[in-house]
């Protein structure tokens, strides 16, 4: 049912009564019930993500601390100049001790050795020589020239008294006396020195002669065991059974005395070091067991002993104090050695440490 009503101005409008016999007139605006839930939702999630962001901020963080595996390692150097002869060894190779690695070639010392042995064999004669003695033959030797000694003299004492005669009696001159007495004088000696080199022959050589001759038999001992231990360095051995780790000399190359000529790797004393500030090593003490993790070996976590805590070298750039108050922090060289054999285990293996209570 419509009415119709009429406007001041001479309008009519027409009342519509809605449907469904109510009286009022409404309007249905949309809902915002979905927008506000998702508004929400967001809030909470920001809310959740800032808690955990945070939660995780103040929780102490493990400090990764980054080592390396190591290993003894021998250098080993010649003791004598040449050139590399031979090398039975390639690097990586194992060698067990004694095992031959570098033979030097120096035909100067060798020749120097084989004089060395001729010398010593002169004075080994000589001294066999003097512990002999005297030759019998020598001995008569020299008892006949006592004989022939005493008949010069003779000689020379009848001469000198014919002359004496003479000029005594003015039938020679005073010339004459001279000579016959030299020649008397002289026969006299040769006589003292005969009887003496026949003493000589029978008593021997003396004792000093004997020290003498022994005195140079170790003195050219003392030279071919100088040159013989110089002869067994030309031929370099293992000192134990480890690792070629590196050459450093090839074939034919000359070498002087000290020069590496290879470095062997102990590969039965192999250790994880780690460095490490001075703060982070209190309370750490020799024996501490931890776990450090392999890249090498798939991320294998291996337990290892703390042996070592040393303290790195001085600089000359290290200040124990600085201007502003603070200090110097030192680094300490931290080695851990696995608990267990690990034969996969090689110089140069990076190892990692979750460093406890470090934030």
């Amino acid at each position: 049912m419509s009415e119709q009503l009429q406007s001041p101005e001479g309008r009519s409008d027409t009342l519509e009564e809605p449907q469904g016999g109510s009286g009022l007139a409404t309007g249905s605006p949309p809902s915002s019930h979905p927008s506000r839930a998702a508004a929400i939702i967001v809030t909470l999630t920001v809310a959740v993500i800032v808690g955990l962001s945070l939660w995780y901020l103040v929780q102490p963080q493990p400090l990764l601390v980054q080592g390396e595996a190591d290993a003894t390692r021998i250098d080993i150097a010649a003791r004598v100049d040449g050139r590399v002869g031979e090398r039975p060894v390639a690097r990586g190779d194992n060698v067990a001790a004694g095992q031959i690695l570098v033979e030097i070639d120096n035909p100067q010392i060798l020749s120097k050795f084989e004089e060395a042995e001729a010398q010593k064999a002169v004075a080994v004669a000589d001294l066999a020589r003097i512990d002999a003695g005297v030759r019998q033959e020598v001995v008569v030797q020299r008892k006949a020239a006592i004989a022939s000694a005493e008949a010069n003299l003779t000689l020379a004492q009848q001469t000198y008294d014919r002359a004496n005669e003479l000029v005594t009696k003015g039938a020679a001159s005073a010339q004459t006396l001279d000579e016959a007495t030299a020649s008397l004088d002289v026969a006299r000696r040769s006589l003292e020195q005969s009887k003496l080199a026949y003493e000589e022959a029978v008593a021997g050589y003396t004792k000093e002669e004997r020290g003498v001759a022994q005195a140079n038999v170790d003195k050219a001992e003392a030279a071919v065991t100088t040159l013989n231990t110089q002869v067994s360095e030309m031929t370099v051995k293992a000192p134990i059974g480890a690792q070629v780790y590196q050459i450093g000399a090839e074939l034919g190359e000359f070498v002087s005395p000290g020069v590496p000529l290879l470095s062997l790797v102990d590969l039965s004393d192999v250790w994880l070091s780690f460095d490490l500030r001075e703060d982070l090593v209190k309370g750490l003490k020799v024996g501490d067991k931890l776990e450090v993790r392999i890249p090498a070996l798939g991320d294998r976590m291996v337990p290892v002993e703390i042996r070592t805590i040393a303290t790195r070298g001085e600089y000359s750039g290290w200040r124990a104090t600085r201007a502003t108050g603070d200090f110097d922090l030192r680094t300490f060289e931290v080695r851990a050695y696995p608990t267990d054999k690990i034969p996969d285990l090689r110089p140069g293996m990076s190892a990692y440490l979750e460093w406890r209570g470090a934030r």
